[in-house]
């Protein structure tokens, strides 16, 4: 199969859902840099998965003009990052440590 196939994509094994898969976190600049490079050099490589993070950043763009201004409350954040730190602790101790 040739990058950008689009029985490529539905593999989600394949580079492109790989790729497409980490896009917004590629968008948002909080991959390592060696994973931002991977993916960068594959969206260089690959114009359906370049257009794909293209339509991805104007969604982005669109969203932040539209409710960038709003911020929750700063105890539903607690409140959340508490419920967070429970889930990753019993997650822990169901698993075992890492």
């Amino acid at each position: 199969m040739a990058c950008g196939d689009p029985a490529e994509t539905a593999d989600p094994d394949s580079r492109c859902s790989d790729v497409l898969r980490d896009v917004w976190k590629f968008l948002d600049d909080e991959m390592d840099p060696a994973n931002r490079a991977r993916v960068q050099q594959h969206l260089d490589e690959c114009s359906p998965c370049l257009e794909e993070a293209g339509l991805e950043r104007k969604l982005k763009e669109l969203l932040h003009r539209k409710c960038g201004g709003d911020r929750a409350p700063e105890h539903l954040r607690a409140r959340v990052v508490a419920s967070l730190q429970v889930s990753v602790t019993t997650v822990r101790v169901i698993r075992g440590p890492a």
